[in-house]
């Protein structure tokens, strides 16, 4: 299930506030300029590889790459055997920002954003058929769990791909 919750800077032991309806949720982070839509998926099978993914959901990108002018998409699948689980993690857990809006849709699993709004901490728990778009230059970073489980599409401008600029920001997960 999607949810929100947002935290009150520095107490951030205990959420202000829950939200656990999705058009709820859609619309408070529409007010803070940060998009949330839902897109039909399906599992990936296990054998499923990244052109199959990005087949699936080639028309559902294709209309964003005209809308938003993004360029490029691929597929990050993390797993709780992956070899670099701990080390992507770390690199996620980061304050960071991008030139570009941080564009991800949840096929499979699921992750969680934080994005700092002024003396505000929002917690977005994204799951499977979820889009998230979080404008460029806005501050977040990204969990997703000690033992990650999830595949996601995420879309650029930027052909390189994902180019974090880290804040050096104090986080939490």
């Amino acid at each position: 299930m999607t949810t929100l919750s947002i935290y009150h800077r520095p107490q951030i032991s205990q959420p202000m506030q829950q939200l656990t309806t999705f058009d709820d949720i859609a619309s408070l982070l529409a007010s803070a300029g940060i998009q949330l839509e839902h897109w039909q998926t399906n599992a990936p099978t296990a054998d499923a590889n990244s052109e199959a993914i990005l087949h699936q959901h080639r028309a559902e990108i294709e209309r964003l790459k005209q809308q938003e002018g993004y360029t490029s998409a691929d597929v990050i699948s993390l797993t709780p055997e992956h070899a670099e689980r701990k080390t992507l993690r770390e690199k996620f857990l980061q304050e960071h920002t991008h030139s570009e809006d941080e564009v991800r849709f949840f096929v499979r699993g699921s992750g969680t954003f934080f994005v700092p709004m002024g003396d505000q901490v929002f917690q977005l728990t994204c799951e499977a058929g979820d889009l998230l778009r979080v404008p460029a230059n806005t501050p977040h970073w990204f969990d997703c769990g000690e033992y990650p489980d999830f595949v996601a599409i995420r879309i650029f401008t930027n052909p390189e791909g994902w180019v974090g600029h880290f804040t050096g920001r104090e986080t939490f997960h």
